[in-house]
């Protein structure tokens, strides 16, 4: 095929005036070094990590559409007391999308790199909003035959995450959890994971309706935070289950800290004696998302053996080094069309993504809502 010497990436821009502005740009076509690879990027989803980095703490009601069609411009502000916050981006023009996936259309001299030409490969490392990218071999995952990139495209930030949940699960000697937001695409996986590996798995979700759809996903626990009867439901889901861990996606407000109270609840239930510390058991709340922008609140009514964290998945990947990451890579390619499949709302281009409605449409972040960007749309 011929490779245009420029292809379109998409760009986010926050100027130090507080302008948020999002554009499509001309970039050259990368040459892949010794052990790189070229791929045409044919698929890369629209990930809730991505979205804080591609509109940062710009106010979206302010949003305004300029340009052409093909080379559309989306602008906000971004409000005056959050300009601290994103100072050390300001004036950088930043490329976006963790993941994508696409067909190696190049590659350098090296036999690994070789090997890869014409494959259907699935690529972590940024920038992925884009028509090509040049990435190192290891950050290429090789997709199944008869595998689409679009099937490939999610093979890293959720199914990863979400092994990465159990792994930390067991490293740090638990034997159950809990995860909230437990409808997402992120959730579903989840609950199919830990429904393949035995593992018990208490799910928190926020409407009748997402506990409706987890229990016809086979789902054991669920519980909905805006219930009356959340707390009391939690706490026996917890004894039930013997979870003493938790993924928490919200962030803020007061939800990491209620699990806390009510995995002390539960553990105080087979307590032979009493203790002004609390259960000596260890209780673990990791936050790794910020749905709720509310600071995070808690009361100490769950004793003194307990932790509330951050956990992301590429420090997690970097301390369980090489050996591990690999594995859970081929753990993913051998069950991408099950038990990591993806689901998404729609699929749209470059210029389409810049667009006010489907901005609008996009970082909903509602169940079922994701979307998958096709470059070569």
């Amino acid at each position: 095929m011929r490779i245009p010497p420029a292809a379109l990436q998409l760009r986010s821009l926050i100027t130090s005036d507080g302008t948020l502005e999002l554009s499509l740009v001309d970039v050259p076509t990368p040459e892949p070094g010794p052990n790189d690879v070229l791929v045409r990027i044919e698929a890369a989803p629209l990930n809730p990590s991505d979205l804080g980095l591609l509109f940062g703490a710009a106010d979206l009601d302010t949003l305004q559409a300029s340009g052409t069609a093909k080379r559309p411009v989306a602008t906000a502000r971004v409000p005056a007391a959050a300009m601290k916050d994103m100072a050390p981006r300001a004036d950088v023009s930043m490329p976006v999308g963790n993941e994508g996936a696409g067909v190696v259309v190049r590659t350098g001299a090296s036999p690994a790199a070789r090997a890869l030409m014409g494959k259907t490969v699935a690529v972590l490392g940024g920038a992925m909003y884009t028509q090509f990218r040049c990435v190192p071999v290891q950050q290429c995952l090789v997709l199944p035959p008869k595998t689409t990139p679009a099937d490939g495209a999610s093979s890293f930030v959720n199914p990863l995450t979400a092994l990465g949940m159990v792994e930390t699960m067991r490293r740090e000697g638990h034997t159950a959890l809990v995860h909230t937001a437990a409808a997402s695409s992120l959730g579903q996986i989840l609950n199919r994971v830990c429904l393949k590996d035995s593992v018990s798995l208490v799910n928190i979700v926020r409407t009748p309706e997402q506990m409706v759809l987890l229990k016809s996903m086979d789902a054991q626990h669920v519980c909905n935070s805006e219930s009356p009867a959340f707390m009391d439901e939690l706490t026996e889901a917890l004894f039930v289950t013997g979870a003493t861990i938790a993924f928490d996606a919200t962030g803020g407000g007061t939800l990491a800290g209620r699990i806390l109270t009510c995995m002390e609840a539960a553990l105080n239930r087979t307590a032979t004696e009493y203790s002004r510390y609390g259960s000596p058991t260890h209780k673990q709340v990791y936050l790794y998302g910020g749905l709720d922008p509310r600071p995070t609140e808690f009361a100490r009514d769950f004793g003194m053996a307990w932790g509330m964290g951050g956990w992301l998945l590429f420090p997690f990947l970097r301390k369980a080094g090489p050996a591990t990451t690999e594995a859970l890579k081929a753990r993913v390619a051998a069950e991408l069309t099950t038990t990591f499949k993806s689901h998404y709302a729609g699929e749209i281009s470059l210029a389409e993504a810049l667009k006010p409605e489907m901005i609008a449409a996009y970082t909903r972040r509602t169940t079922g809502g994701k979307y998958l960007i096709k470059p070569a749309l």
